[in-house]
């Protein structure tokens, strides 16, 4: 294992979430509340929200109704495709966790999120990533196929296109998510947050690790493109519609075509603050 990836702990393929795990009996809960006050609103809506969450038993299981509803196909329909998800998620606490982690930082980080009941429902980012964790699950227990299978329809579904290899910790807010690209060999780790079209990209080598490794606390800015094994480190941010191609060290902003230091990152995490301004060194705001 390379020096960058030392700290890159990984289980089973699949990076644990560290720190405090989501509470998911209380995030259920405040769901099935959230869910019976929509009902009352909007009548419209009232079989989708049964379906999906009046009618499950956790959070697990209603997430993989929620994906099976979105992803189903005549090559592979619901009653094939619901079942699937339910065994892999509802059958690993990880999984489990993982997605709650997610959706509660696309709740607490994004203020056009209004109800933690609307990334399940609706927010395409946040069923990438589930979809991620069930492809990645497929991946490394040799249903390489199949987890193919899903990175298709969900990249033609949400407009995102996440290799079931890579590995992703939790608590990422993947906002808007369009065009977000992820390669087969990239590290992204917890508490990370993204906007949209920003491509986590190789080299042009035939194999071997070439994709980024991104840090904790990072914040990426929407259009930005990371190219090759190269690391951001932690607390980090890069500014919107740069192109980096070299190590950007910790508690540091990039930006640019190429990316260069601009400055300090003025947050703590900035990956928390979600704050697109760029805090740049006079020699650079002056030129």
């Amino acid at each position: 294992m390379s020096a960058k990836e030392t700290k890159a702990v990984t289980e089973g393929g699949m990076k644990l979430c560290r720190g405090e795990a989501a509470n998911l009996e209380n995030l259920w809960a405040q769901l099935r509340s959230e869910a019976e006050k929509l009902c009352e609103e909007e009548e419209g809506l009232r079989h989708l929200v049964d379906d999906v969450v009046l009618s499950r038993g956790s959070f697990a299981e209603s997430l993989a109704v929620r994906l099976a509803r979105r992803l189903a196909r005549e090559d592979m329909p619901r009653k094939m495709i619901e079942p699937l998800f339910t065994e892999i998620i509802a059958g690993d606490a990880e999984i489990a966790r993982a997605c709650g982690r997610d959706l509660l930082a696309m709740f607490e980080r994004d203020p056009a999120c209004f109800s933690p009941l609307e990334p399940l429902l609706f927010l395409k980012g946040f069923m990438a990533l589930s979809t991620y964790r069930v492809s990645h699950r497929l991946w490394h227990d040799g249903r390489r196929w199949l987890a193919l299978y899903l990175q298709s329809i969900s990249s033609e579904t949400f407009a995102t296109d996440i290799h079931p290899a890579a590995k992703i910790g939790c608590g990422i807010l993947l906002d808007h998510a369009t065009s977000f690209v992820v390669g087969e060999t990239a590290i992204i780790e917890d508490d990370v947050s993204i906007l949209h079209e920003v491509t986590l990209g190789g080299t042009g080598k035939a194999s071997g690790d070439r994709h980024p490794i991104i840090r904790s606390g990072v914040l990426i800015g929407a259009g930005a493109k990371i190219l090759g094994r190269v690391e951001i480190g932690t607390q980090s941010k890069v500014g919107a519609g740069s192109v980096v191609l070299s190590d950007v060290p910790p508690h540091t902003t990039v930006a640019g075509v190429p990316a260069i230091v601009v400055g300090q990152a003025r947050e703590k995490n900035p990956a928390m603050e979600m704050d697109q301004h760029l805090t740049c060194t006079d020699w650079i705001c002056n030129i």
